[in-house]
Formats: structure tokens, sequence, C-alpha cells
């Protein structure tokens, strides 16, 4: 079972790589709320739409000295979020002291979680610490049926993914008036757009609850990115130009305000700077001011700098953020 496009599938016949199109709007920053960090492209699974290509093989992580950088930005750019990511964040040794020294300056912390972390040699203790530091679990679960999530994720995965929900639900997450957030994370199986993400989000609910016990608190619909592993597995099968057309013919002008990027600077595990992490797996640097041409942005810079206002580097992957519904890192643009 596969759930429903949200808009067909469109037949126009070619579309520019990502990376190559000017059509996308301009953009600039707004003031910056979150630094979105990835620490880490180590991965203790290997997802076929993963667009980071995360795997157990990847050993790139990031340095104790520009690990050392973030809770200094945090303070010098009055942020208020620290976006964890990966890979998983939590393989990274320096991952705990980071969220602590986060929480210490009263910063929201997101761990972007694919749950089955929760289970891995070494990390038993993981739920209780991020329930310890009131971290928000934002968790990967691209669905509510066990066949779809092994066909992206493998075998085994959903059982485990439960199992990581339960861990996570008895120590107050997803419950009312505890304090601890549980969000849960949706992408489609293939070249379609999320459907609507109200009523995906009543559907896991209800199959979540009478079928597992398990309580939630919100759900985020995210499109598929037509970059790294994904783009590769599209271009394989022939649908990645009709993928890229689907993406522009769905897009809506309104979402231009609300995509992640207006508010939100991505950090790759080199401390460099990118508009998002889509921008950062294809190695397009955050835009520079203007007037500047030379130079590569880096974590420090933001110790003496407010990015406001600076360009943001567009593409033609950024249709992903604004077709249909829209899509960010925090799930749906519109209702």
């Amino acid at each position: 079972m596969s759930f429903p496009a949200s808009s067909p599938t469109v037949s126009t016949p070619t579309a520019a790589a990502p990376g190559t199109s000017p059509e996308f709007p301009g953009l600039r920053r707004l003031d910056l709320r979150t630094l979105q960090v990835n620490i880490t492209y180590r991965c203790n699974q290997a997802c076929s739409h993963c667009h980071v290509d995360a795997s157990p093989s990847r050993t790139e992580s990031m340095d104790d000295a520009t690990l050392a950088l973030i809770p200094p930005v945090l303070q010098a750019r009055g942020l208020d979020c620290l976006d964890l990511t990966g890979g998983a964040p939590e393989l990274h040794p320096g991952f705990r002291g980071l969220v602590r020294a986060a929480r210490r300056l009263g910063v929201q912390v997101i761990d972007r979680c694919n749950l089955t972390i929760l289970l891995e040699p070494g990390q038993e203790d993981l739920a209780e610490f991020l329930a310890a530091e009131a971290v928000t679990v934002v968790a990967s679960l691209p669905c509510y049926l066990k066949e779809n999530v092994e066909k992206q994720r493998g075998s085994g995965v959903f059982a485990r993914s439960i199992e990581g929900l339960r861990r996570l639900n008895a120590l107050g997450y997803g419950r009312s008036g505890s304090g601890l957030e549980l969000d849960l994370v949706y992408n489609p199986q293939g070249a379609v757009l999320p459907p609507p993400q109200q009523a995906l989000e009543a559907d896991y609910r209800r199959v979540l609850w009478q079928e597992y016990g398990i309580g939630f608190n919100r759900l985020y619909a995210l499109a598929n990115m037509p970059i790294q592993r994904f783009s590769a597995a599209l271009a394989a099968s022939g649908q990645l130009d009709d993928y890229l057309a689907l993406l522009r013919a769905s897009h809506r002008p309104a979402n231009l305000d609300q995509v992640m990027c207006r508010q939100l600077i991505s950090v790759d595990w080199q401390g460099h700077l990118y508009d998002c992490d889509f921008n950062q797996q294809l190695g397009l640097p955050a835009g520079l001011p203007d007037g500047q041409h030379a130079g590569r942005r880096h974590l420090r810079d933001l110790l003496q700098r407010d990015p406001a206002g600076d360009p943001i580097q567009v593409a033609a992957h950024c249709f992903g953020c604004t077709a249909g519904s829209g899509s960010s890192c925090g799930g749906a643009l519109a209702a």
C-alpha cells in the first residue's frame, strides 16, 4: 500500500538539473532564528530517500574546535533553536556535551532522530538523556505501515522504530502535559508529492495508537528532494525529469514567505555555512552579501556578523520546498 500523491504526475519532458535553474524566485534571509548543524554523516542506516547519502561507512565528523564554536554563536546571534542532524547526530562523541551546553543557554535543541539509534549498543541510555535535557525529538518514520518503512529503510527497521517510540513514550515524550515534544516525519515512497499533512497526521495518530499504543505531538510531511541518493535512484528509473517537472508545475508563490532558509542557516561538519541542508549536499555555499564575490563563509563568521538580508542561493531543487503544500524541516507550509 502506498499513499496517494497530493498532485498528479506531470509529463513535461525536460527539466533542468539541480543547481542549474535560474527560474526559482530570488530570496533574502530574514532574522536568523535557527542554527542547523550537520555534525556527522555517519549513520547506522542507509535509507533510499536520504539526501545526505549517510551510511555506516561515512566517516565525516565535526572536530572539537568547530563544535566548540556553536554555543558562542548561539549567544552572539541570540538564536532560539539548535537543530542537530546527520547522519545520526547521536553517534558524534560530542553530541551530549553540545546538547548540555545549548540547553544551559536556554536554547531549544532539536534532535533529528532515526529512532533505531535508541537501540544501538552504547546508546541504551540515549532516550533518558534526551528526556533529562528536554530535547525536542523529531523522529523519522516514513510510514505507519511496515512494508513501506522497510522498503525505504531496510528489513527489521519498522519493529526497531516502534520499540524506539515506545521507549520515548514511556519517558513522557508525546504525552500531554509532559513538556517533552515528539514529532514524526513522513516521506513519500517515490516521485510524488506528500499527501495533505493534516489528514495524514490523523491517519498516523489513529493507526499508531490502535496498533501499538504510541502517541506523538505532530507529523511533518516532507517532500523528497531530487538530490544525492534519491536523485540517483530517480535517474536510474527514468523518473528524474518528470519529478523535477512536477515540482516546478506545483510551485506555490505563497510558500516563499515560509521556506526554512529565510530564518535558518545550515552548517556542515567542517563548519562551512549554507542556506539550507539541501544546498549543503549540493555544495552551494551560503549567499554572500551584495558586492562580495569571493571567499567561503564559516561558522566563526557568525560571531561577528548578522546574516539577515543576505541573498539566498536558489536553484531547481528549491521547487521541492514550494511545491503543493510546501515542505520544510517543520513540515508543510500551508494547509
